[in-house]
């Protein structure tokens, strides 16, 4: 559909036209000879089959793709990339050609030096956007390839942007798993959109380091306005809202869940050793007596490890208990590990394919009540929307009213799906979140946010800032000092920040809540289609239910007989032939897919969610998992009638 350039984007456009390639047209310049490495001949090859190729700059083999990137860089016309050009040709020319002849010391922000190169820099994305679906999807290089394209040392003088960008086509590219490709059904999608890219660039640009408010007053009041945005978009209670709280809850972006993770983390451990000493449980183990944690065995005072120190909160930290699942994400744990959690107290809950490997509330009611007769402390609860493996849920309502209960801090880990309870019908995997202390999502993950990207929440700010809070002198200012404003330093590990609020306000705007919804209704309809196809089909099984856009499937194993000892099921549960099948799929190229283990059992995720996926691409992708998995029962069946009895008594 077209619209005049000043209209806004439509919710109707956003489910085909949110990676609709960025049209600012510069004409190729004059070819300029590469001032890049050359590979060695042998060497390269060993790691990088296309390495000639590549370094000659030629068109490679199997990657369509690149070939009508380096087209566009040479400036040799491709049918694919088209010739293309306009009065600005000979001016990106003779500016992206050699670099400035100060050496960069003065022209490193040379406008008409950034409009030229970031004329070619756009097309080069354009051009990659429209042509990496040609591209296999996995890399196929080996391990060390890189350092037989590229030069030993970095260069002493600056090489043209030209060469750079040649250099990205023929050996960077080819090393990159392509994460915007819409046959990418591996780990959970990174997404990102126009305009997402368009904001990175403009975050780079200003550059700010907005660690606290007077550092960037915008920066902190975006962040805060568009977290109050999204709280009221996912229908989180007022007490994730920082207006509606009175600036005691509120949110933050984060880099990753890993970090929103460690946070809660250790907001939790503050407010428990607080209460602790507000109960006078801080005790002085005096001289020498301070334990780490209990011994295998035990988990008295007297079973642990003594250090020479001996102040109450050291001990008191080897008593806090952290409780998740054995679905929860690895990030939970090396949460744990960096706070000082002891591994003798991680209590890494069992789940079940009965309760559909969601914690259930039996499990947890009794794990808490051992420790407490134990004498140690449940302190932190991790619950999960949308795990890993599974899209697994923890049921929040009656699990955050058992850890509430026992006065411990509930932190949802809902990085996947999270978003996705901006359609209505999807909120209900949130109820209880009234419940819980902490909330985290990723808008990389389904918000058309370009990495990294992550949103928490908390109903009380006051612990986390009290366990993360420095104020040294030279950050000190008026502002702050009368606490008039936010400063989000003290709501993360580091001190330093990027303006990543400018770019999940660019996004929401370009594309609305609806545009959103209609996104995310996709993919779930695309893996709704994906999952009925897997369950008519009598050679494959379903593995687990598919609350969102991700189907969890294997190839049916095949009896010990049947298999004649070549590893079609029997004794390994199907293990062997299933990672056959995924190593088929994964190297042709055209398909990324990986595997988990649930209850025992290898089994294959499709994982539906890269922005340019289309129904084409799935329906493919099930044409290849099948022609596959015919083959492997083919070689399998051949094996079989090889090493049958007759079959050896004729031989």
């Amino acid at each position: 559909m077209t619209r005049p350039a000043t209209a806004a984007a439509q919710p109707g456009d956003l489910p085909l036209g949110v990676l609709d390639l960025l049209k600012v047209k510069a004409a190729a310049p004059s070819p300029v000879p590469r001032n890049g490495p050359t590979a060695q001949k042998g060497v390269a090859e060993a790691f990088c089959p296309a390495a000639p190729q590549m370094a000659a700059g030629a068109p490679v083999a199997g990657l369509p793709g690149l070939a009508v990137l380096d087209a566009a860089l040479t400036g040799v016309p491709s049918s694919a990339a088209g010739a293309g050009g306009d009065t600005t040709a000979a001016t990106v020319a003779a500016e992206t050609a050699a670099p400035a002849s100060d050496g960069m010391a003065v022209g490193a922000l040379d406008a008409a030096e950034f409009r030229a190169q970031g004329h070619r820099m756009v097309e080069f994305i354009a051009q990659y956007l429209e042509t990496v679906e040609s591209m296999p999807v996995r890399s196929t290089v080996q391990p060390g390839y890189l350092r037989h394209l590229l030069p030993p040392q970095a260069p002493e003088h600056g090489e043209p942007f030209e060469a750079t960008l040649k250099d990205i086509s023929s050996a960077i590219l080819p090393g990159l798993t392509h994460w915007q490709s819409p046959s990418f059904f591996a780990f959970f999608s990174s997404t990102t959109s126009n305009a997402a890219i368009l904001a990175d660039a403009l975050i780079s640009a200003l550059n700010v380091v907005g660690f606290s408010w007077i550092a960037a007053p915008a920066a902190t009041e975006l962040e805060t306005l568009v977290l109050d945005w999204l709280a009221d978009l996912l229908g989180l209670p007022d007490g994730f809202h920082s207006t509606k709280s009175g600036g005691v809850g509120g949110g933050v972006i984060h880099g990753t869940a890993s970090e929103a993770g460690l946070v809660a983390l250790l907001a939790a451990r503050r407010r428990a050793l607080d209460r602790l000493a507000a109960q006078g449980g801080l005790v002085d183990a005096g001289p020498g007596a301070c334990v780490l944690g209990a011994t295998e065995g035990g988990s008295s005072a007297s079973n642990g490890i003594k250090f020479p120190w001996h102040n109450p909160e050291d001990v008191a930290r080897q008593r806090l208990v952290a409780y998740f699942s054995d679905q929860t994400h690895a990030c939970v744990e090396k949460a744990c590990r960096v706070a000082g959690i002891p591994e003798c107290n991680m209590r890494v809950l069992p789940t079940t394919a009965a309760s559909a490997h969601a914690i259930t509330p039996e499990v947890l009611l009794s794990a808490i009540q051992r420790d407490e007769a134990a004498g140690l402390i449940p302190f932190f609860l991790t619950l999960t929307v949308g795990t890993t493996s599974s899209t697994a849920i923890d049921p929040i309502a009656p699990l955050a009213a058992i850890a509430k209960a026992h006065g411990m801090w509930v932190h949802v880990d809902a990085a996947y799906a999270g978003m996705a309870c901006m359609c209505p019908e999807m909120r209900h995997h949130l109820e209880g979140v009234h419940l819980v202390d902490s909330l985290a999502s990723n808008a990389h993950k389904w918000l058309l946010t370009s990495f990294d990207c992550t949103c928490l929440w908390t109903q009380d700010s006051k612990p986390l800032v009290k366990a993360l809070s420095m104020q040294p002198e030279y950050l000190r200012n008026k502002a702050s000092e009368l606490q008039q404003v936010v400063d989000y330093k003290d709501w993360e590990i580091p001190i330093g920040r990027r303006f990543r609020s400018l770019k999940l306000w660019m996004v929401l705007r370009s594309y609305g809540a609806e545009g959103i919804r209609a996104y995310i209704r996709r993919h779930v309809a695309l893996a709704q289609w994906f999952e009925e196809a897997v369950r008519q089909d009598g050679k494959f099984e379903l593995m687990a239910p598919r609350p969102f856009a991700l189907v969890c499937f294997r190839l049916k194993p095949l009896s010990a007989g049947a298999r004649g000892g070549m590893g079609g099921g029997g004794e390994d549960g199907g293990r062997e032939l299933n990672a056959a099948l995924l190593e088929a799929i994964n190297s042709s190229g055209k398909a990324y897919l990986t595997h988990t283990v649930l209850s025992g059992h290898y089994v294959l995720r499709m994982a539906i969610g890269a922005v340019k996926t289309e129904m084409r691409h799935v329906q493919a992708a099930w044409e290849l998992i099948q022609m596959e998995a015919s083959k492997l029962l083919q070689e399998v069946e051949s094996y079989s009638a090889r090493r049958s009895p007759l079959a050896l008594e004729g031989a």
